[in-house]
């Protein structure tokens, strides 16, 4: 009798951490980045590139986007974080079936001319995309991103430092947050690896 209880037993921690494991594994990967059940359509914009083009949502579909808002004059936050998006920037492409690109938006279109800023985005990267609108535009655009930004009096601008997640479809898919510290910045090591969850799951 002690023996067939003790195989019982036995046998119930087996059945116990089997069912650990399958749930453990069944459930969805867990990411740090703000990921929205449903993603967010965006209201029809227009803007235009570097290089004068029209850059509208039709430019956001069949790719994955990362959109950051900022400003040419910015002397920390911006050209931080869009050297870590091109060092980064391989990385996500390989992880993706569908293209990758990087959108920075301005917050400053009166002084981020467009010659201004096809030299600022191609220090960082080729590929890389810089867009500009009336506040028209910008204002409700930003809006819709979760961004915000505000003009100072000594010239500077106040602006988010988060980076916005577009699927292929053209609808906000996540949001990633900087990490607190003097600098705010998107820790884009955890950004990769929530990418890569987020893209295979929609793929």
């Amino acid at each position: 009798m002690k023996v067939k209880a003790m195989w019982s037993l036995v046998a119930a921690l087996f059945l116990c951490v089997g069912l650990g494991l399958y749930f453990w594994l069944s459930q969805p990967p867990q990411v740090q980045a703000l990921w929205y059940p449903q993603p967010r359509p965006l209201a029809p914009f227009k803007l235009s590139d570097q290089d004068g083009k029209a850059f509208t949502q039709a430019n956001l579909k069949g790719k994955w986007s990362l959109v950051f808002l900022g400003y040419t004059s910015c002397p920390d936050i911006c050209p931080a974080t869009l050297s870590r998006l091109s060092a980064v920037y391989p990385k996500l492409e390989a992880e993706s079936e569908q293209p990758v690109q990087v959108i920075f938006l301005t917050a400053d279109p009166k002084r981020d001319t467009q010659a201004r800023l096809k030299d600022y985005i191609r220090f960082f990267g080729p590929e890389f995309i810089a867009v500009r609108g009336g506040q028209d535009q910008l204002f409700p655009l930003s809006r819709q991103l979760g961004l915000m930004y505000q003009y100072d009096e000594d010239g500077s601008v106040g602006h988010s430092a988060d980076l916005v997640l577009v699927n292929p479809d053209g609808a906000i898919e996540a949001m990633f947050r900087p990490a607190s510290g003097r600098l705010p910045l998107v820790d884009t090591k955890q950004l990769l690896s929530d990418f890569e969850v987020i893209a295979d799951a929609r793929s």
